[in-house]
């Protein structure tokens, strides 16, 4: 007969696959934040270099960075497509901090923002050789409804409108309009009886 963990035993067992996840990212070459609509990638690089002393190719489904005459830092397949003409590279130099701050040769990142073709999806690594995040983990930031396409806007307006509907006990946008265009029939046909009609 077979258990199901207890919720002391799952919380422990997220805890250790999250571990095991953040060991895994920070010994990656770079870091990387997404939203459900694009991602972000930080790339550590000398200070000494400038832009065109690297190689950063973005393509539909693949990314590859690094120093020219050198193994790439990053290089391979994108889990999922991306918008080439909306995703940017730049190269950012950072300001010393510390006590040797005055002293200290100012260190360098390359900035490179994807713009995801799907809007509606994470990603679980930058790269498909790279180690996977759990995705189902991720909690999501608020969003805003100006912030969506009018498509996909629409639709959620009118999920929300169906929602509080249904709460108030009242009809669905649906059935509203089916409800409408009974009624412009029956006015069009006041001959026909429709007290035995049933909506369904």
């Amino acid at each position: 007969m077979s258990t199901s963990p207890t919720p002391e035993e799952r919380e422990k067992k997220d805890a250790e696959a999250k571990a095991r996840e953040e060991e895994e990212q920070s010994k990656l070459p770079y870091k990387w934040t997404q939203t459900i609509g694009d991602l972000d990638i930080t790339v550590p690089v000398p200070g000494n270099l400038k832009g065109k002393d690297f190689t950063v190719v973005l393509l539909k489904t693949k990314l590859k960075v690094g120093v020219k005459g050198q193994e790439p830092i990053l290089d391979g397949d994108l889990p999922h497509p991306i918008h080439v003409d909306e995703s940017t590279w730049t190269l950012t130099t950072l300001a010393p901090s510390g006590k040797s701050a005055a002293t200290a040769q100012p260190s360098k990142v390359i900035d490179i923002h994807l713009d995801k073709s799907n809007k509606m999806e994470w990603w679980p690594h930058v790269i498909t050789s790279a180690p996977k995040i759990d995705t189902s983990k991720i909690t999501p930031e608020n969003s805003k409804l100006s912030d969506l396409d009018g498509e996909t806007r629409g639709m959620v307006e009118k999920m929300m409108y169906d929602q509080r509907q249904k709460e108030m006990g009242k009809p669905t946008s649906e059935e509203e309009g089916k409800m409408e265009m009974l009624r412009k029939f029956q006015q069009q046909h006041p001959e026909m009886d429709f007290s035995k009609a049933k909506m369904g």
